[in-house]
Formats: C-alpha cells, structure tokens, sequence
C-alpha cells in the first residue's frame, strides 16, 4: 500500500493529537474516494501507512463508522461505505437549511484571522481557471472552502454538522466527478460567496449559499 503519512494541523490550531491526525487523513482519503466503497479497511495496513499505532487508528475508525463513513459487519470486518445515491435527497435537505445560515453567520462573526484565510482561498480560486488542476485537486480545494466558512461561523455545533453533510455531499460529487464537465465552475462559484463573507454581507453571502447547494444537486442528477 502507498504510504500516506498524517498531515500537519494548522499551526494555529494546537497539535491534534495521533488519534485526530489518523482521523483526518482517513476521513479525506474516503471523502476523495481514494479508499473507494465497498474496499476492505485493515488496522495494520492502515496503521504502517499513516505512520501511527493501532490503537489511533482504532480511535479514528470508531468515529468515522458514527460518521458512516465506514461500516463494520461481525465476523466480516471493516468496510468503507457505498456511496449511495438515493440518499443525496436526504443530504441537500439538511444543506438547503444550514448552509445558507451559516454563510450568513459567517459573514456576521468572522474575525480578522478568519476574513485573512478566506481572502487567501479566493485568491486560489481565482488563479485556479489559469493554472488548470486535476479534479481531485479542485474538490480539495471546494473541502477547504467550505470548511473556513464553516470555521468563520465560530459556532462550533453548526461547524461539526455542516462538515458532516459536506463530507457526504462530496463522496457523491468525487463518485460522478469524470461525468461532470463544469467542476472548474462550480468550485469558481465559492470566489463570490467568500468575497461576500469577507466584506461582512450576511444576506447576499446566504443567497449565494443556498444557490450553490441547489446547483450541486442539479448537477448530480443530471449525470444520473
């Protein structure tokens, strides 16, 4: 297997502990589909790839099955979950609601620091249109976006369940991903919705929000 090491926290954010850092890296690897549904998961494996113990990556696994992002069959084993597409109804009807309001709340109680972090990604998203990325590479870059709006709301309840949904969300889109033309463009859409954030307009940053989420589901059933 490849070897993966853990990624670094943020340095603002502390030092995660081995247990975070397993979590994290092994949650974006089944979000991106790089462990693809339906694989077999293997502690050991896992472990020697990440560079950590078991006993982290057990700690990880057990939050990511609440996550359902991985399933566990007795006396079968460990299994990353299908991406199941009837559920996508399910998922934009919990976004339709919680992304508009926290675009808005976003744009409401950004500090400083969070206002500097979400300018720097527009100007990555900007530049993405003239220097041509893998598909792979602009949905990390659609995760990163979400996230800091979701970090800017400073309501760490709505944080955690948004990130949950948009885990989700983008396990479908990673699934259609070589179907669907107009990635580019839907990741460019973030650069107006961050640059309302940014300037503190709380109702046009919630429209925006909210348009995004409808054109996410448009686009997945039109490639169905």
């Amino acid at each position: 297997m490849e070897q993966h090491r853990v990624a670094d926290a943020p340095p603002d954010a502390g030092e995660p502990s081995l247990a975070e850092r397993a979590y994290r890296a092994l949650r974006d690897r089944l979000i991106m589909l790089e462990i693809r549904p339906g694989a077999p998961i293997s502690e050991d494996q896992l472990a020697q790839s990440l560079g950590v113990g078991r006993t982290p990556v057990r700690e990880a696994l057990k939050r990511l099955q609440y996550e359902r992002l991985i399933a566990v069959y007795p006396r079968r084993g460990t299994f990353a979950t299908e991406v199941n597409i009837t559920d996508l109804a399910h998922i934009s009807e919990v976004r339709r609601e919680l992304e508009p309001m926290a675009a808005g709340q976003a744009a409401r109680r950004a500090t400083d620091a969070h206002r500097a972090a979400l300018t720097a990604l527009m100007d990555e998203l900007e530049g993405a249109p003239a220097a041509p990325r893998t598909p792979g590479a602009l949905m990390r870059l659609d995760l990163q976006a979400h996230r800091a709006v979701y970090a800017a709301t400073r309501n760490p309840y709505l944080e955690d369940t948004l990130v949950h949904y948009d885990n989700l969300a983008t396990r479908v889109w990673c699934l259609f991903v070589d179907r669907l033309p107009g990635v580019a463009g839907h990741i460019g859409e973030h650069g107006p919705l961050l640059r309302a954030v940014v300037a503190g307009d709380a109702e046009k940053a919630a429209a925006l929000a909210a348009a995004h989420v409808e054109g996410f589901e448009r686009a997945i059933r039109t490639a169905l």
